[in-house]
């Protein structure tokens, strides 16, 4: 039997105040619009790319046999409490991605462009930002671009990178602490400059566009795409700047140790946990990157990346997998916190779309074909490997335009798509 409230919905950004601290409510049934159903899913979606730049060692990822009874490989089994959560993907590739070199694939995995770091290459908007631009007003942060990682995943309309902040603490700091009445006041006086001051250049270039020769109109589009993302970006920040950031049960002082990767990713978690619990964000990019040193892993005597071009080593792919069973380890820990936080009849998980792959398939030969590939959460029908062709490799774009819908975008293609899902993961 539907439920009809009569009253006005409350606000998801109402907040509670008391004892000198201001905390965001979790989401409330009163939060869903009069005259909802009670059976009515009202909580938002959110989207989570995690990319491994160094990968994955895929025989270990992989199980042997496709279907809902497969046994779990190396790597699944670190994450086989969410077995029902989540779907394991072989087969899939950057299609039309061959570049300079298999690292420059990482250029072009959220954006679908062809041929990354040869001569003319042009890159063009993430799927992230593109989801940001529908639904980045209705959070504090339209996106977060973030990871271990100084290579950001995240791009914008006119092909420029997005820096990721890779420090947890200023991740932290930005998401959970309120600066000053008065850095308060100094944030909304330049927001407002910043907004004079593309108010009085936006009218001339558009003037000026009418006496333009072509690619000199391709130049000032870019000029004028990169004025309306600012304009959009000044007026959601004008908005929350005087509104408190929500308080959370955790506190960070510094950052963990550059060498120590199991902490750092369990921090990160932990607080992009947050982040969404808060639903300070929608839309959530997270690079992994390796280092050139050695990791503080018991039995890793050799750095990251020199593992990850292992020759076939069977020396070095052990130590490789003890690297990358902790980044599983990690990842477990952070879907069981999604999983254990409630919101409306659900969880978090539920309500989160996450991508973990790689932009390489097999390091070790830099090739971008076969990527490892999980997708978990976002109420997919999980539960089982979906092993695709290798030789006939499905399309990573297909995916990133199922993503994009499932966050409300409405498209038929992202990119280089030949197709709006990809084959093997079912709504």
């Amino acid at each position: 039997m539907a439920y009809f409230s009569f009253n006005k919905h409350l606000n998801r950004r109402l907040f509670l105040k008391g004892s000198g601290a201001t905390i965001a409510l979790p989401f409330l049934s009163a939060m869903t619009p009069a005259f909802g159903s009670e059976n009515k899913d009202v909580s938002p979606r959110r989207f989570l790319a995690i990319n491994a730049g160094l990968g994955y060692h895929c025989p270990y990822l992989f199980p042997e046999t496709p279907g809902k009874d497969y046994k779990n490989s190396k790597y699944l089994e670190e994450i086989k409490d969410h077995r029902d959560s989540f779907t394991a993907i072989s087969g899939v590739s950057h299609l039309e991605q061959s570049g300079r070199d298999g690292h420059t694939s990482m250029l072009t995995l959220l954006t679908s462009q062809k041929h990354p770091g040869l001569a003319g290459f042009k890159n063009t908007i993430s799927i992230d930002q593109l989801i940001a631009r529908k639904i980045g007003a209705e959070t504090r942060f339209p996106y977060l671009a973030t990871g271990t990682s100084s290579s950001s995943l995240a791009w914008t309309a006119n092909g420029v990178p997005i820096p990721s902040d890779r420090s947890p603490l200023k991740m932290y700091q930005k998401l959970f602490v309120n600066g000053s009445s008065y850095s308060i006041k100094s944030q909304m006086k330049e927001l407002i400059r910043g907004k004079s001051i593309l108010d009085a250049v936006s009218e001339p270039a558009a003037k000026l566009n009418g006496k333009l020769g072509g690619k000199d109109k391709e130049k000032l589009e870019e000029y004028l795409t990169s004025i309306r993302d600012l304009e959009i970006r000044l007026q959601q920040n004008q908005g929350w700047v005087n509104k408190p950031k929500p308080k959370v049960d955790l506190v960070v002082k510094k950052d963990p140790e550059k060498l120590d990767i199991k902490a750092q990713l369990d921090l990160c978690y932990h607080i992009l946990t947050l982040a969404i619990q808060t639903d300070s964000s929608r839309s959530i990019t997270f690079n992994i990157g390796g280092s050139g040193e050695i990791l503080n892993i018991p039995g890793v005597a050799t750095n990251w990346h020199n593992l990850s071009h292992h020759g076939k080593d069977e020396a070095k792919i052990k130590e490789l997998a003890l690297i990358e069973l902790e980044l599983f380890k990690c990842f477990n820990t952070f879907l069981t916190r999604l999983k254990g936080a409630k919101e409306g009849d659900g969880n978090l998980l539920d309500k989160t779309a996450i991508m973990l792959t790689s932009n390489l398939g097999n390091a070790s030969s830099h090739n971008w074909r076969n990527l490892p590939l999980l997708v978990a959460g976002g109420n997919f029908k999980h539960g089982s490997y979906v092993a695709h062709d290798e030789k006939n490799n499905q399309n990573l774009a297909n995916l990133l335009c199922q993503m994009g819908n499932y966050m409300g975008l409405e498209i038929d293609k992202f990119g280089h798509s030949d197709n709006s899902t990809l084959k093997g993961l079912e709504s």
